[in-house]
């Protein structure tokens, strides 16, 4: 329902009533600028406030003839105002309008966003905590390195989210941004103080400078926050797929009654849930690509970037708000099995202690070197011919002539490897527990 709820607001965000709407609100917020300035009579003023409105499908067909939107939006608006309707967008260009209002708009769907990431964060926290000393094997190069425990993998993403919230929030900030500064950005026809009231009515910073436009560099940003986000879903959506194989399994994806996995074969269990979002993520990282190309236009301005972001504002952040959603839902639901991790530990015969047994050999007064080419020919013998790591290192006169029985029991301690887990986690999460 959560996402349900979520997307319908993302979705209505980019409806074209929501876009007019956000143009005619900065076109009567100028109005009342110059009203202010007495620069437009009051009565005209009261009447622009009273009547002011737009048909979207008048818009449409004005639009046919004109093949200009916002001279359509203004036809339509004049439509309602009658003569006062020549007070309408004085001094401004149909950027100044376009741009501000694609500020508040990104600007609305960034909010929806931080609350999608806030959801997501507190299902990652829920997990950690539940799975803080599950312990599970880590791996490098997807072969067996030490323990960890599946508690800090969730507490690794939740950190890694924590700074996607982080991203989001400037990105935020950064695209809050309008401009009334009129066709080429010098003021020419409009006081910079018109500028200024629109944009503290609406919450945005003015721009510094401008062009015709607001600078593109800003989108970017956003876009590349948005792909960020998106590629650290993939990074997660491509673990739990890799955990999932048959040959691992120590998470799966929630599989429902009814569900199917295979027109085929009855007996699959896919991650498809993971691999869908590992696939919508190629498509953000994508849209930032087109928001990228957007920052280098001709001269003062031209309209290429027009038409992509037509695509990629309402594209990708209704995409985001619907991947955030469904990972959430992941991992709410996703099965975890501690006692696979435990027997895929086991698996490698207790190689996995190699680097204790090495510091403990140094510690006894073996060069590191030394230490090393004995601890390394066990471990290939155990990996070889599948003989428990231990009893091979019991059976090395070299070994044994430095270390006791009482040495190696404490050497194989899985404990040896999580004593820091709780400082982790403290520095993760702190008091937000």
């Amino acid at each position: 329902m959560i996402q349900r709820y979520s997307r319908a607001k993302m979705e209505a965000i980019w409806s074209p009533e929501n876009r007019y709407r956000r143009w005619l609100d900065i076109e009567i917020l100028a109005c009342e600028a110059m009203a202010e300035r007495g620069e437009i009579p009051e009565a005209s003023m009261r009447n622009i406030r009273e009547r002011a409105g737009f048909d979207v499908d008048r818009i449409d067909e004005i639009e046919k003839t004109t093949k200009h939107d916002v001279i359509a939006f203004l036809t339509s608006v004049t439509e309602k105002v009658g003569e006062d309707g020549r007070f309408i967008h004085l001094g401004l260009t149909s950027s100044d309008i376009l741009d501000t209002s694609l500020g508040l708009l990104l600007r609305e769907a960034a909010d929806i966003l931080i609350e999608d990431l806030d959801l997501l964060l507190a299902a990652i926290k829920k997990k950690a905590f539940t799975h803080k000393n599950t312990i599970m094997i880590g791996r490098s190069h997807g072969i067996h390195a030490e323990p960890i425990t599946f508690g800090l993998k969730m507490a690794l993403w939740y950190g890694e989210m924590e700074r996607n919230r982080e991203r989001m929030v400037r990105a935020r900030e950064t695209i809050s941004t309008g401009k009334l500064s009129g066709a080429v950005g010098t003021f020419s026809f409009i006081d910079p103080a018109i500028e200024e009231y629109v944009c503290a009515k609406l919450g945005l910073k003015p721009a510094p400078a401008s062009s015709q436009i607001v600078q593109r560099d800003r989108h970017a940003e956003y876009f590349a926050t948005l792909a960020i986000i998106a590629s650290s879903i993939d990074k997660f959506s491509q673990e739990i797929r890799l955990l999932q194989r048959t040959e691992v399994r120590e998470a799966e994806e929630y599989f429902s009654p009814g569900q199917k996995g295979s027109s085929a074969m009855p007996h699959k269990r896919n991650p498809v849930l993971s691999e869908n979002l590992s696939g919508l993520s190629r498509l953000m990282r994508s849209y930032a690509v087109a928001a990228l190309e957007d920052v280098a236009l001709w001269h003062e301005r031209d309209i290429s970037h027009s038409s992509v972001e037509r695509v990629i504002g309402p594209d990708a952040t209704i995409l985001l708000d619907f991947m955030l959603g469904r990972f959430t839902g992941l991992i709410d639901q996703l099965v975890v099995y501690p006692e696979r991790m435990l027997a895929n530990i086991q698996m490698t015969k207790g190689v996995i202690f190699s680097q204790m047994v090495l510091l403990k050999l140094i510690e006894k007064g073996i060069s590191r070197e030394g230490a090393y080419a004995i601890v390394q020919k066990n471990a290939m013998r155990s990996w070889q011919e599948g003989l428990e790591f231990r009893e091979l290192l019991q059976q090395d006169d070299e070994v044994m002539s430095r270390l006791n029985m009482d040495d190696l029991e404490g050497v194989f301690q899985v404990g040896n490897f999580l004593k820091q887990i709780d400082f982790i986690f403290n520095r993760v999460f702190g008091e937000k527990r």
